[in-house]
């Protein structure tokens, strides 16, 4: 019998895996199947993806292009592990993200393979930021998420997570993110000034890290004119910028980079997730020329070259970006999320809406109301996510590649959620 023609006893799970999962008790089924943007249980129940794996599936499970792509490279034996040796498939993606994404926006990045998650794409970031300026210290912001290993964490502001570490995090200093004091306090105004006061006690930072859009952290958007104002600042300091496109890149906000529509062009830009377009493990993470300051071997990893993702990834590219019209379909269904979730707000009392391209919040004045539309939504086929401090949003991540049929339908689901839960 095929693999996915048996079942499994649920049971296995609690018995033997550890009470680390998460995921999987708020969405208590055996997943077998998935194709576009559904996906299908051992009982043979179908599930709306509005999940999209974080965000690692922007173009839908199972891409019949990546796929037959994959299929082909896997059936003619090519090479699946390879550290960072030179092969074919490599070097055709590095040929192909130059030529599609790097040339057109005049974008002069190195590329280095750093492993195969977005933690190692930021870790390297931060390892080579300090490497170049000699300084130690990292600015960070209020809500911010970069990953779950220990230098990752240090700039990551969740309490629970940095909790996991068991040990102190240092060398870094968060500072409020756009509209964390809701317009009362001017932006930057206490970051300059203990920049310039010798007694402040801050340290000279290397870098600073941000997301333009923070998706664990609440979809807290910074607005453009703000990250103008932020990378003025690096420059004028000698301070690094660092972007975390992990989640956000991939053009989950309308264009490949997210930092795009706000004119900058950082130091250094991280990317993980969506990369491979097919959910295949692989990150990057891209420097200025003038950064590469590494020696052979100073920062590696034994999965940096996996080379099927590098087979999916060049096919996404060549599929989605030889054009703007992804970025105009994104744009256009992230308008339609937005306009349902403006309409769910004028309708219920205690929530509001924020979010860019394809990464929509529904944000619950009661946090506990957030988990229970996801609950809902999920006993009527849709799955969807919670994030936030509290946990108070219902965070939107649906394929870019979904059907404006399955969109509005999910849409529908959610809105009964809503009624049901505050209606």
């Amino acid at each position: 019998m095929k693999l996915l023609d048996q079942t499994v006893d649920d049971s296995v799970f609690a018995q033997h895996e550890s009470e680390v999962r998460s995921y999987c008790r708020s969405w208590p089924t055996v997943f077998t199947r998935a194709s576009g943007s559904w996906l299908t249980d051992q009982s043979g129940r179908q599930y709306l993806d509005f999940f999209a794996g974080a965000g690692s599936l922007n173009y839908g499970h199972n891409h019949p292009v990546m796929k037959s792509a994959l299929l082909d490279y896997i059936s003619e034996d090519g090479i699946t592990h390879g550290l960072d040796m030179a092969t074919v498939a490599k070097g055709r993606f590095i040929e192909t993200f130059a030529e599609k994404i790097l040339v057109p926006r005049g974008l002069d990045y190195k590329i280095q393979f750093p492993g195969p998650t977005g933690t190692n794409a930021v870790e390297a970031a931060l390892k080579l930021a300090r490497k170049v300026t000699g300084r130690e210290s990292i600015i960070s912001f209020t809500n911010a998420f970069h990953g779950m290993t220990l230098g990752s964490l240090s700039v990551t502001g969740n309490s629970m997570k940095r909790a996991g570490a068991g040990i102190p995090l240092v060398h870094a200093t968060p500072m409020p993110f756009d509209n964390y004091f809701g317009g009362v306090v001017e932006d930057f105004a206490w970051f300059e000034r203990v920049l310039d006061d010798s007694g402040s006690g801050l340290n000279r930072p290397a870098a600073v890290i941000v997301e333009t859009v923070q998706g664990e952290g609440g979809v807290n958007v910074a607005r453009a004119e703000w990250l103008r104002a932020l990378s003025e600042l690096c420059q004028r300091r000698d301070i690094l910028l660092i972007v975390d496109d992990v989640q956000m890149g991939c053009g989950r906000t309308g264009e490949f980079f997210s930092f795009e529509a706000a004119g900058i062009t950082p130091d250094i830009v991280t990317l993980s997730k969506s990369i491979s377009g097919y959910g295949l493990p692989l990150a990057l993470t891209l420097f200025k020329s003038d950064l590469d300051v590494w020696t052979p071997g100073e920062h590696n990893g034994t999965f940096r070259g996996n080379n099927p993702a590098f087979v999916t990834a060049t096919r996404t590219l060549e599929h989605f970006w030889s054009d703007d019209s992804l970025t105009r379909d994104v744009h256009a269904k992230g308008q339609a999320i937005h306009d349902a979730f403006t309409g769910l707000c004028e309708t219920y009392d205690g929530i509001s809406t924020r979010g860019r391209g394809m990464v929509q919040g529904l944000v619950f004045d009661e946090p506990t109301a957030a988990g229970k539309v996801c609950a809902s939504a999920f006993g009527a086929g849709l799955l969807a996510e919670t994030s936030g401090p509290s946990d108070e949003v219902v965070k939107l991540l649906p394929p870019l590649t979904i059907s404006h049929d399955d969109l509005d339908r999910g849409l529908a689901i959610l809105a009964d959620s809503v009624k049901e839960v505050i209606g």
